[in-house]
């Protein structure tokens, strides 16, 4: 047995399909000088061969997967156009004398070695996006054949180092049965398109490419995070019966689809909403039976581009979505970029701690022109569905006030414009800096709602990176110190007369749904995947018993008692 880390859930067994690295043999010797101009066209010969697999594979993504996960190669076709990436490449051929190939290979290292060194989980991302990138590049000079997993022709389980943006795009999804990698972690690009695609995933798991052979059993447990090479008879047999049994649950839960989240004794309903990129993940949303959309990133119009997004080209992506889920409530939160999400487009200053710079609402009240064009688009949409408005990052009341002036100054225009929209939609913030989860009484006076970030807001009350290896298990959602500052949180809004939401990866944990059940949280926002499982928890409890879940946990002093006590619990319910 192999333990890794539980990627995607599910349990699937069958043979290995083992996809090993193509070797590649590039050429370090120097050039003549009569051979430069040769190897600058061989490099540009490769990146036009390069440029036209890419828009070929962007294009299938986006019929079969769906904008959002098609935008990884947006991102790739950039690293090619990118002339600062290009003319550094071609300056090493001429300056150094060496191959295209090598050129490639050196020029994308640094990329990738700096990228690598930075904590932020987005800009870690791009390491990889640079090294398959460079790595097509390379392959299509020296003229050898990409692999690719469109040809499998059996169902099997993929076995890897790391699966590549281009490898899950171009996988034959009939016959992948599960995923198992050395590499990757719960954020990591393997994993969040295993869960996209809803298959069972393992990953971190060292070496199981070197440990597995084509055509070996395996089993893979995306539920434990464990994996078997050629289990014994028994071991088979028992996860024959628990990958009937996981089946049989799957089917429950579709059928809880059209039903409401409400509590067995009918005494608590909640609103369980979807978390979204773009509009054509509205149906992914609604086929999970989600009441609403608790945040809808609008990061992806402003990226994979040249510059900004025109005020009528939010307003149609605002649109579709609003009336596709109309009459059912959608948050649009404000831009969520800068300091760690660059935009190659606008000028962002280099920072030592990204997380806690120039970014979201810090960057937009300092730049007012995009905040406003965002909003007036945001308003004129109001008009064919139920849109609320989210600020993101917010720490403090003077904020608020700030965004509400534009906002004010937005709804003057379309009035003077007689452009209709409406006048009462609702304005909130996100509560992800423990300072607002802490003045979250003088905060309710100023909006409409609370939505509260978790991942972020974990992340700096723990001071631990979710992204370091050496720390992450420091990463406690179930931390007393987060409990206490959500129920301050949620009574703040209550008292307030307001209502709050929860739209971060905890919204979506099985284990801590009963505890903010009973907290009084009003919204619960996740992966559309997630609603299902939240949902069958809510209505398999009474009120009163979450209530006394979360008295419990808020007592408790250890994060593993508090884990403890409500997995007995939820293990008593299924």
């Amino acid at each position: 047995m192999l333990k890794g880390i539980a990627a995607s859930p599910g349990i699937e067994i069958g043979k290995a399909y083992v996809l090993k690295e193509q070797k590649v043999t590039i050429n370090r010797e120097n050039i003549a000088d009569n051979m430069v101009e040769k190897e600058i066209k061989r490099l540009e010969e490769a990146i036009v061969k390069s440029k036209d697999q890419l828009e070929k594979i962007k294009e299938k993504a986006e019929r079969e997967l769906g904008q959002d996960k098609a935008e990884i190669f947006g991102a790739h076709l950039m690293v090619l156009e990118d002339p600062v990436f290009l003319d550094e490449i071609k300056a090493k051929i001429r300056e150094t004398r060496i191959t295209a190939e090598n050129a490639v290979s050196i020029v994308s290292q640094n990329y990738i070695e700096m990228f690598n060194n930075m904590e932020d989980e987005y800009l870690k991302e791009r390491a990889a996006d640079v090294k398959d990138v460079s790595d097509r590049i390379i392959k299509n000079i020296l003229g050898v054949p990409i692999e690719t997993l469109a040809d499998i022709s059996e169902k099997v389980i993929v076995i890897a180092k790391d699966l590549t943006p281009s490898d899950t795009a171009q996988m034959n999804k009939q016959k992948v049965l599960a995923f198992a990698t050395d590499m990757g972690g719960r954020t990591s690009h393997t994993a969040i398109m295993a869960r996209s695609l809803e298959i069972p995933a393992v990953v971190g798991l060292v070496d199981i490419s070197g440990q597995a052979a084509a055509g070996d059993v395996i089993i893979v447990d995306g539920n434990k995070g464990v994996v078997y090479i050629n289990p014994d008879e028994k071991t088979l047999k028992e996860y024959e019966k628990l990958k009937q049994d996981y089946i049989k649950y799957r089917q429950e839960l579709k059928q809880l689809k059209d039903l409401p989240g409400e509590t067995r004794d009918r005494a608590r309903r909640v609103e369980l909403s979807a978390n979204i990129g773009t509009p054509k993940d509205v149906k992914g949303a609604l086929e999970n039976g989600a009441e609403g959309v608790g945040l809808y990133r609008t990061e992806f119009l402003y990226m994979d581009r040249e510059n900004l997004p025109s005020e009528e080209e939010q307003f149609k992506a605002y649109k579709e979505v609003a009336e596709s889920m109309a009459p059912r409530p959608i948050i649009i939160r404000t831009l969520d970029i800068g300091g760690d999400k660059k935009l190659p487009y606008l000028e962002m200053p280099d920072e030592l701690n990204p997380f806690l710079g120039w970014r979201a609402i810090r960057m937009c009240l300092d730049r007012p022109h995009i905040l406003k064009t965002q909003l007036r688009a945001i308003l004129r949409a109001s008009h064919y569905g139920n849109l609320k408005i989210m600020y993101p990052m917010v720490s403090r009341a003077e904020e608020i006030r700030k965004a509400n002036a534009i906002l004010e100054e937005a709804r003057q225009e379309l009035r003077a414009e007689g452009i209709p929209f409406d006048e009462n939609l609702e304005v909130g913030i996100m509560v992800e800096i423990p300072s607002a989860a802490v003045i979250a009484d003088i905060l309710a006076k100023e909006v409409d709602f609370f939505s509260i970030g978790t991942n972020d807001l974990i992340q700096y009350t723990l001071a631990v990176d979710r992204m370091n290896e050496h720390i992450s298990i420091l990463y406690e959602p179930l931390h007393p110190a987060v409990l206490r500052l959500i129920k301050n949180v949620i009574d703040a809004s209550h008292k307030a007369g307001k209502w709050t939401g929860m739209c971060g990866e905890m919204a979506g944990d099985v284990t801590a749904a009963p505890i903010l059940l009973g907290m009084g949280l009003d919204e619960f926002s996740m992966s559309a995947s997630s609603i299902p499982q939240v949902k069958k928890i809510i209505r398999a409890l009474s009120y009163d018993e979450a209530k006394q879940i979360a008295e419990k946990a808020l007592s408790l002093e250890r994060p593993e008692e508090i884990r403890e006590m409500v997995e007995g619990v939820i293990q008593k319910l299924k």
